[in-house]
């Protein structure tokens, strides 16, 4: 089975600060190790001079084992708590996942 690369970005809203910002992705971070067949996790602000980033400040990437993996990682519940710390400090979110060829 193929691993699954989970990529996101987020555009944070203004009043968010640095060390918010901070707290969430380190809240992210943890659940590597605690949900199943989720393998690893990075992140990090924007930093290109393409000037391509749509406004959104940081992306992440987490790694599952398989699309099963990702599939049972959704609806887990530690997800769902991350989710409603997060997603009220986000402007705006895109995800996109895709499959690692074998």
């Amino acid at each position: 089975m193929p691993q699954v690369k989970h990529y996101g970005c987020f555009q944070f809203k203004a009043e968010i600060a640095d060390d918010q910002i901070s707290e969430c992705f380190a809240t992210m971070a943890d659940m590597v190790g605690k949900i199943p067949g989720l393998l690893d996790f990075n992140y990090g602000p924007y930093d290109s001079a393409e000037g391509l980033n749509d406004d959104y400040t940081h992306g992440f990437i987490m790694t599952f084992e398989s699309p099963q993996a990702r599939d049972e990682y959704l609806p887990h519940s530690l997800h769902e708590e991350v989710k409603e710390f997060v997603v009220p400090k986000l402007e705006r979110v895109v995800v996109f996942d895709f499959n690692m060829p074998q």
